[in-house]
């Protein structure tokens, strides 16, 4: 193969470079011009070598290229041209080019040649002009919404950091610091939370994103912050290698959420007691009649006893009494649900596993996030039949349980399953929502979805009574699972769209 090279001609290899060559005379005439060159020009090689490698630049630099020409040619070694700036050529057509320029001397039969290397550089200054934009509107962008970024080297364990990302973490001006330094003062807290979502996203068969909120500790001032980080994860051969991101401080954006999160709560609040309390007089007030009645007819029956006056007919008279206003009340109780629960339901067909991350999405927005959920939803799940805004609330408020009930309990990994299947011999859909928060007392689960009882400090007791009405009147069946042995696990179902 050696061999083959060395017959290989210089006018061969010449012609054959990819950038663009010239080669001219002692004179600074072009002796030879590569096809590269000819394009760069505009010229065929026939007209290149009729003319001075001046007359290929601007007028205003020709003189000048002269004296530097014979200046070479007095220590002629190999260098380039311009002490690293871009020189400037000229086009056929009059459009003047940006070249990087290198001189290569060449000495064969007594004679002097100079190989000249020609590399345009006009795309490479629009590249780092381009360069240049984009990083100021970086910057601009990190300056004003306050982001910091960082580089998570995943296999050494090292963090490059910006010095926002320092401003935020409250320490010095080292460039880098070790994951463990990172991890320090990040509130003790929330390294679980912080930890699984790291580890979601350097797992090869996921999408390599992280998002992630924890609190930091200031180093300096120890003040808690909450810090808000997202990046992706860039992977070589299966195994994660950098995790870039960038973080800022919503501290503000919390508080105020957790505000609103308060007032809702506590609008929300008072709205059930206004109708526990307007529902709970109505009903008093439908009944009160009937059961005066009763009480009356039960005192004569009573009387009559304890006298021992055993008048028949008086002892039938009243309680046939009695009779009547039970079935009274009755009517009465009965017409009034219907009255509050009149309307039909309108139903339509869902997706379920749509409505579930839904719900979710709320229930985060509403204060109620920092728990790892596990889904295992049925993809190819048939539509359910069922009302949108009431299937969701009646989640939302399961999520919103479990999580109370694991903050409560101080649960360090608050996580929520939920999971999908489909019942085909009764054609429904079967939804399991399960928190890995405190069992649940046995008298509690007996008396869970009566109306007006709850375990909690300011709760009414309605959320769940409601819920399990919802469910039925979508058609489905909402209970609690009494055996579980990690948390609450709730169940319900909705039938499947014919």
């Amino acid at each position: 193969m050696t061999d083959g090279l060395t017959n290989l001609s210089f006018r061969t290899l010449f012609d054959a470079a990819e950038e663009a060559k010239l080669l001219i005379d002692a004179a600074g005439r072009i002796v030879l011009a590569n096809p590269a060159a000819q394009l760069l020009f505009g010229y065929s090689e026939d007209e290149l070598c009729e003319v001075t490698v001046e007359m290929l630049m601007p007028a205003r630099y020709r003189e000048q290229h002269r004296h530097y020409r014979a200046l070479f040619l007095n220590n002629p070694e190999k260098r380039s041209m311009g002490d690293g700036k871009a020189l400037v050529a000229l086009h056929r057509d009059g459009k003047e080019i940006l070249l990087d320029i290198s001189l290569s001397p060449i000495k064969t039969q007594g004679k002097l040649y100079v190989q000249i290397s020609l590399i345009v550089t006009d795309q490479r200054v629009k590249i780092e002009k381009a360069l240049r934009t984009s990083e100021e509107r970086l910057r601009l962008a990190k300056q004003a919404a306050g982001l910091g970024i960082f580089d998570c080297d995943c296999e050494n364990k090292v963090i490059y950091w910006d010095e926002q990302m320092r401003r935020l973490w409250g320490q010095d001006s080292n460039e880098s610091v070790t994951y463990d330094e990172f991890l320090s003062v990040i509130h003790p807290e929330d390294r679980a939370a912080r930890k699984i979502a790291y580890n979601h996203a350097i797992d090869s068969t996921g999408n390599g994103e992280y998002s992630a909120e924890f609190r930091v500790i200031h180093a300096t001032s120890g003040i808690e912050h909450w810090i808000a980080t997202i990046g992706r994860v860039h992977f070589e051969a299966g195994h994660a290698k950098r995790l870039l991101g960038v973080a800022r401080d919503v501290t503000e954006k919390r508080t105020l959420q957790k505000k609103l999160h308060e007032q809702r709560d506590e609008t929300e609040s008072l709205f059930q007691q206004q109708v526990a309390t307007r529902t709970v007089s109505a009903i008093a007030h439908e009944l009160n009649q009937p059961l005066t009645a009763i009480s009356a007819y039960s005192e004569v029956v009573l009387h009559a006893l304890s006298n021992q006056e055993m008048d028949l007919d008086k002892l039938k008279k009243a309680l046939e009494g009695c009779v009547k206003q039970s079935q009274r009340a009755g009517r009465s109780l009965h017409e009034l649900l219907a009255f509050l629960q009149k309307g039909e339901v309108k139903t339509e067909q869902l997706n379920l596993n749509d409505i579930i991350n839904e719900a979710l999405s709320i229930a985060h927005n509403d204060g109620y996030g920092g728990f790892h959920q596990v889904l295992n939803l049925q993809q190819d799940l048939p539509a359910v039949q069922g009302n949108r805004t009431q299937v969701q609330k009646v989640l939302v408020n399961l999520f919103r349980n479990a999580v109370e009930a694991m903050r409560l309990a101080n649960v360090p990994f608050s996580t929520i399953s939920i999971s999908v299947q489909t019942l085909a011999e009764t054609n429904m859909a079967l939804v399991i929502v399960q928190d890995n928060g405190p069992d649940i007392d046995k008298d509690i689960v007996r008396h869970i979805f009566e109306p007006f009882f709850t375990t909690k400090s300011s709760g009414i007791g309605m959320g769940l009574a409601i819920s399990r009405s919802l469910i039925e009147a979508n058609g489905g069946q909402l209970w609690l699972d009494p055996d579980s042995k990690a948390g609450a696990k709730f169940h319900f179902t909705l039938p499947l769209a014919l």
